[in-house]
């Protein structure tokens, strides 16, 4: 084993002994940053081949255990086959928070087209949503969240609720105590100025001139991240504009002082990069006084051409509210009439995006997960052992491929010569495929036995070739983009709504090692860097942070079986220290749980209440990692237990994560694919997967002709 003169470790990792206890032996990883780099130089153990898979035979498990987990499987799967469309999709309902019903009211309300029907079941479920403090949250459980608690506040006002009723009452007065209108986050703020109820002077100035800038040149718009440069985009027209419509009230009980209720607040240091940009808004507030008028009517045409060439066939725009929401009414503030195709489509979409319960409420999904919802559940259901021949597979095979995009979008303005190829996370989002859909689309598509694998190999041939060339430079993969980490735009005061640039993460990273390795690549190089990555993103205490999911158990849930995959020893004092971290935040029922506030308080870390997905993640690592015994049979016995008799679990609390902290997500599907995952695989061992789907290098160079739209259905 040598290093190479960038300190990778080439080209194959070697076991580290593990030390007693399942804790990593002293003076075995070196830190650097607060992170554990991997010693090279050891030997492998004796009974133990680098790669071989450490999962347990079926017959060293015990047989109460085992009969359990064949029972709770059997239940797990019918329930999931059962909630298949005919066309082959599963979906389910993502929720998120009542920001996203609130702003539908306000839309409505902007636009003219606010039903009775519409704002009474919205409002209804906002209601239903409401703490018993008079507060909302962001995810269940969570603490009271002041922006979220105003925009809920505003509805039901909008709705006819009384100000002076308790629920209001108490809503108003947390309001008050927490700082009021003036400490809410820009985007509330926004929604209020659109009534009059802020002064758009007040806020940040984002001129739309800022089309202009070239890519390279920072805070251009590719600089943010794809769900931010289409949010940023409509909003830069919307700030040109400053539209105020007729308030059908006030708000003055949400001031502090209503005497005075938009307090300057001081600058800070100049040589700060808060007090540079709060003196550069000041500039831009001056240049929308007198703008370049040619200049600024040419910006506003760009970026109505750039919102309308990235409308999606369902009408969407990146398949995500926020970019819908406020493209909508930029285009409407450029004269586009309700009745245009485009804002027809737009609207329409908003249908599809309504959950109508069976208690009457509405809410708004803040996006759609067909995709990943079908990668995920054929990875579990075929690892629960279903044939791969089974027709429900490949049913869902054929709607994945038909899914598969093959025309260029904005990941190109980073990667020009690289071939389209690839899946996005919604029904209907081609300009946006993402990278994490892409290796699990693929991971999916190499279970089944289809019944035309030459289009199978094709579609996973084209898939394999996008996602090398989306490598980023560190050789770690981010969500949308490649090397997309600057710093700065998260800086910018009009960015505080959450994570505006996507820079590579463990999980996804993870999961495009665990594909690569499926289709025979484990000793490429560019498979080998992704693996030095994730060994040097290694938290001290074992655990990886989890970008997309809650947090550090999803993190080490999907690291490593990746790292396994591609060839790294159970043995190896990475894995050993992951699982050591596992074992020691395995809650006293079994189970496992961390809370949303870890991404804000490290404290949090690995703690929270038990849920059925994070369960399956930490099994999912315990097994890759060849763990047996009373860690593994505990979790099993805890998914056992605390089934639901139609086969799922009960998990309102949210695992999933948009913005770390900011933007929460409960996928109501997650409670089923993973145990089901976890189950098969404790039962049956992983599946093998490694014949490969030959990657040739001239299509790695990009020489494959252009295809464009999606391929046909």
């Amino acid at each position: 084993m040598t290093a190479t003169a960038d300190g990778r470790l080439d080209p194959q990792y070697e076991a580290e002994p593990a030390a007693e206890s399942g804790q990593a032996a002293g003076g075995k990883a070196a830190t650097k940053a607060g992170k554990n780099v991997p010693v090279v130089g050891e030997e492998v153990a004796p009974d133990e081949e680098p790669g071989e898979s450490q999962t347990p035979s079926p017959e060293s498990l015990p047989e109460d255990v085992r009969a359990l987990a064949a029972q709770t499987l059997e239940r797990a799967t019918a329930h999931l086959l059962g909630l298949q469309d005919e066309q082959g999709w599963w979906k389910g309902n993502l929720e998120t928070n009542v920001t996203m019903d609130a702003e539908d009211l306000l839309l409505r309300q902007f636009l003219g087209i606010r039903t009775e029907e519409q704002t009474r079941a919205t409002a209804d479920w906002i209601r239903s949503q409401q703490l018993p403090d008079g507060t909302w949250a962001t995810f269940f459980g969570g603490p009271p969240e002041l922006s979220t608690t105003i925009e809920a506040y505003v509805a039901l006002k909008l709705a006819g609720d009384d100000p002076q009723a308790p629920h209001m009452r108490r809503a108003s007065a947390h309001i008050r105590r927490n700082g009021g209108i003036a400490a809410a986050r820009v985007f509330t703020r926004i929604w209020l100025a659109l009534f009059g109820w802020w002064p758009w002077d007040r806020l940040p100035e984002l001129p739309p001139e800022v089309i202009f800038l070239p890519r390279g040149f920072p805070l251009n718009i590719y600089s943010f991240g794809c769900w931010a440069r289409q949010t940023i985009v409509p909003l830069t027209v919307v700030s040109a504009h400053r539209p105020v419509r007729e308030a059908p009230f006030d708000l003055d009980e949400l001031h502090t002082d209503p005497a005075d209720p938009y307090p300057v607040r001081p600058f800070a240091a100049a040589h700060t990069w808060d007090g540079f940009f709060e003196r550069l808004d000041r500039v831009l507030h001056l240049y929308h006084r007198m703008p370049v008028r040619p200049v600024r009517n040419l910006a506003l045409q760009q970026a109505a051409r750039w919102i309308v060439d990235r409308q999606e066939a369902d009408g969407c725009w990146g398949g995500i509210q926020p970019p819908a929401v406020y493209s909508l009414i930029a285009l409407h503030l450029l004269g586009y009439p309700l009745d245009h195709p485009v804002m027809k489509a737009g609207l329409a979409a908003f249908e599809r995006f309504t959950v109508h319960t069976d208690e009457g409420h509405r809410w708004i999904e803040a996006c759609q997960s067909p995709v990943w919802d079908t990668c995920l559940a054929v990875v579990a259901l075929a690892d629960a052992g279903l044939p791969k021949d089974h027709p429900a597979l490949v049913r869902a095979s054929d709607w994945m491929l038909d899914e598969e995009i093959v025309k260029r979008g904005d990941w190109a303005v980073q990667r020009p010569r690289l071939q389209p190829g690839g899946w996005a996370f919604e029904f209907d989002n081609d300009n946006y495929p993402d990278i994490d859909d892409t290796a699990e689309v693929v991971l999916a598509l190499r279970r089944v036995e289809h019944p035309r694998p030459e289009r199978v190999e094709a579609a996973v041939g084209r898939g394999v070739d996008w996602t090398l060339g989306m490598q980023s430079k560190n050789g770690a993969w981010a969500a949308f983009d490649v090397d997309n980490t600057s710093t700065l735009p998260n800086k910018l005061p009009f960015c505080d709504f959450g994570e505006v640039v996507d820079p590579p993460s463990a999980d996804v990273t993870a999961h495009v090692v665990e594909m690569l390795a499926s289709v025979g690549m484990t000793d490429d190089p560019r498979v080998r860097r992704g693996v030095d990555w994730l060994l040097r993103e290694q938290e001290e205490d074992g655990s990886w942070f989890g970008r997309w999911g809650t947090n550090y158990i999803y993190g080490v849930g999907s690291v490593v079986p990746a790292l396994v995959s591609a060839g790294i020893p159970a043995s190896h004092s990475s894995v050993r220290r992951a699982v050591s971290w596992l074992e020691q935040h395995q809650n006293a029922d079994g189970g496992w749980g961390e809370d949303m506030r870890s991404y804000s308080d490290r404290s949090w870390a690995g703690r929270g209440t038990s849920t059925a997905s994070q369960t399956a993640w930490s099994l999912m690592a315990l097994l890759a990692a060849g763990e047996t015994g009373e860690t593994v049979d505990r979790g099993v016995r805890w998914l056992a237990a605390t089934q639901l008799p139609e086969g799922s679990w009960d998990e309102p609390e949210f695992t999933g994560t948009g913005f770390p902290w900011d933007f929460s997500i409960n996928y109501n599907l997650y409670r089923l694919v993973f145990p089901v995952t976890a189950l098969g695989r404790y039962l049956h061992g992983t599946p093998e997967l490694h014949a490969g789907v030959p990657v040739q290098e001239e299509r790695i160079r990009h020489q494959r002709p252009l295809l464009t739209g999606r391929r046909s259905r």
